[in-house]
Order: C-alpha cells, then structure tokens, then sequence
C-alpha cells in the first residue's frame, strides 16, 4: 500500500514529484467534473463510471493535476502503468493498482495507451451517506497497489468490472445496486492497508470534520480561531481537541497548514507569482508570506517552487 505522506509497500516505488505535462502552462489549477469537463453542480446521490481511456481523445494519457469540488473517485488500474501523483507526491506503479482521492485533492497521471483503469466518481454526498458502512476514511487519499493473483485483489477486479457493467447496462437506475457495490469496494481498500477509520459516530469526529470544512471554506480570510467557534457553536477548547484527537493538530495549526497546502499547490502548479500567491492565501505582505513558507518549509517559496519543478522521480523502493 502507498498512502500520500505516510508509507509506503509491496514493492511499490515512492517519490517526490517533477512536472507533469503541460504543468507550467496552468494559470489555475482546474476544477472539473469529469476529466476536460468544467465543474458543475452535481444531482444528490451522483454516480458516474468510465474508463481512463474513454477520454483518451482528450488526454492522451497525459492528464495534468486538477481536482474535483464536488466528488471523490476510485480509480483502479487493471492493466499497464505509469506515474501517478496525489498533491506533491508521485508514485510509479503497475497494474493492479486503486487508489481513492476525496474531493478538492490535486491529482494527476501519467500512462501509455496500453493502459486503462476504471474511475467511479462518487458525490460528496454520497460518500458522506456510504461512511458509516465503510472502514476506510473517505476525508483522505489511499494509493494501494499488490498482485494479480490475491485473492483480496480478484475480488477487486471482480467488483470494480461489475461496476462498470452495472453502469454502462443500468447508468442512473442502478441507485439500488452500486451503493453496495462500492461500499464493498472501498471496505476491501481499507482491508489491503487504507488509511484508518475514523468513528464517524462520534461527535468528537464530527466535530472535527465540521472544522475542516469551515476551514476550506474560510481559511483565506485569516480569522481567528474565536471566529471558528462562534461558527461551529462550541468552545475553543472543545475545538481544540477534537482538531488534535482527529488531525494531530490544533486549530491554528491546521488554518496554517491550509494556507501552506494551497500556497504549495500554486506554487506547484501555477505560473502565479509568489506575491499573486501569497495574496491568494490570505498574506497582503509578500515579505511576511515569504517568512511563513521559510518556518514550515525551511526555505523560501521560489527555492521550494524551483527544487520541486526540476526534480525528477527518484527510484527509492518501498519496503
């Protein structure tokens, strides 16, 4: 299993990433709704199944980073490989292979046309709905990758291509059947090494979730932690520690570490300037902004931005 910034196994190689093609062309990162198609507005229980190469017209295999607002996805390779990247970290990997980004996660690929995978696209609502059933957190991204011939893996195969068929024969009548379908899907993810569950029936937990999305929402406007639980109706020390029971963080920490996370992302795959960039994340003063990017990351925004963009993937081996 691989998960972004964690661990890494079976054999899989992990790196930190180059570009990707076409990166440094991007003035935004772009937002869709399937991959080439802008964002919408999306029908409550959406569900949407197609091949890699259904779009290939579109792509080529070259899909450079973007992200979905709205959705999550499961991606499984069945055949072939390439490069795979999930924020700032990519991986090369072979078949088999899934992997789950949640909505608002920056990711992207790199393959050759004898590969393919299917994508199941996943509202947020839905998601949200198939939680409680489901051991694998669905608020943060798995990369997992194994052999063809485990049995844990062939149910895999078999469930994602009954998905699939399901999809293509029934498309939006199949309400009653792919809900379950994915439930197992993701629950077997979570059997090969996905990241942790996180007891959803906690208040605890929901709490911290409820934070993380008022922080998405709101972090660019630099607001004091008393804002956040004025806007949560509850007390900063109950806020503070479901932040740190859940996320490992407090409250300032993770507004911090938001700032930085979409500093990163435009740095990474943008050609904004790192004035543009600061402003974006809530810094008027490029000065101040450059010595907060120094503190968390030991060195300025335009070193990090010209290191990570000239750096290609190493050949570490997972252990």
């Amino acid at each position: 299993m691989l998960r972004p910034a964690h661990c890494r196994s079976h054999g899989q190689r992990d790196q930190f990433a180059g570009t990707f093609s076409g990166m440094s062309q991007k003035i935004e990162i772009p937002n869709f709704f399937v991959y080439g198609v802008p964002s919408r507005a999306l029908d409550v229980g959406f569900l949407h199944v197609e091949t890699v190469m259904d779009r290939k017209t579109l792509h080529f295999g070259q899909v450079a980073p973007h992200k979905h607002p709205l959705m999550g996805q499961i991606t499984y390779w069945y055949k072939g490989g390439g490069r795979y990247r999930i924020e700032d970290r990519t991986w090369n990997f072979s078949a088999p292979t899934i992997g789950f980004v949640p909505s608002n996660i920056i990711h992207g690929f790199e393959v050759d046309d004898q590969s393919d995978a299917i994508v199941v696209s996943i509202s947020d609502d839905t998601l949200k709905a198939l939680a409680p059933q489901v051991g694998l957190s669905l608020d943060a991204p798995a990369f997992l990758t194994g052999k063809g011939e485990d049995s844990s893996w062939q149910r895999l195969d078999l469930l994602l291509k009954m998905i699939s068929d399901e999809y293509r024969e029934h498309g939006g009548q199949s309400e009653k059947v792919m809900p379950g379908l994915i439930t197992v899907v993701l629950s077997l993810m979570n059997r090969l090494g996905g990241s942790a569950a996180l007891p959803s029936a906690s208040p605890m937990v929901a709490l911290a979730l409820a934070l993380r999305a008022a922080v998405d929402r709101h972090y660019k406007n630099d607001w004091p932690v008393a804002r956040y639980v004025d806007l949560l109706a509850t007390t900063q020390h109950l806020l503070d520690k479901s932040a740190r029971e859940v996320f490992g963080h407090t409250v300032k920490e993770m507004l911090l570490d938001r700032r930085l996370l979409e500093a990163k992302r435009l740095l990474l795959f943008t050609i904004r300037s790192i004035e543009d960039i600061g402003r974006e994340v809530g810094f008027e003063d490029p000065a101040y902004f450059s010595r907060f990017f120094r503190k968390r990351m030991g060195e300025s925004p335009a070193a990090w931005r010209r290191r990570n963009l000239e750096r290609e993937p190493s050949d570490d081996a997972g252990v």
